[in-house]
């Protein structure tokens, strides 16, 4: 009896994949690249020859993903690069967009 109890209680669980979000950093005509290497490598951790590549991107591109994370990770991260821009007087713009689930 025990068994058959069992059998319609147990349920199957799925667990959904986070959704990923990526932090957009965008180019302005103030905000130093020095600086932005520095950003980068502070709060989002990038070593510095990777950050300098990044940096340059965006400088030719007029924006570049600084990093995909969960969305808390990916808001503290926006935030944190945000306040960061804003100490040292400086108007960078970042933003968040969700990305696609298959990665595109």
């Amino acid at each position: 009896m025990s068994a058959k109890v069992m059998d319609k209680t147990k349920q199957d669980v799925y667990l959904k994949k986070p959704s990923m979000y990526a932090v957009v950093i965008h180019n302005d005509e103030i905000t130093t690249m020095d600086f932005v290497v520095q950003l980068l490598t502070t709060v989002f951790q990038m070593p510095p020859p990777r950050a300098a590549a990044l940096m340059m991107a965006v400088h030719e591109n007029g924006q570049g993903i600084a990093g995909v994370y969960v969305f808390d990770i990916a808001a503290t991260k926006k935030s944190q690069a945000g306040q960061m821009a804003m100490q040292a007087g400086y108007p960078l713009k970042l933003t968040m967009k969700e990305m696609p689930e298959n990665g595109a």
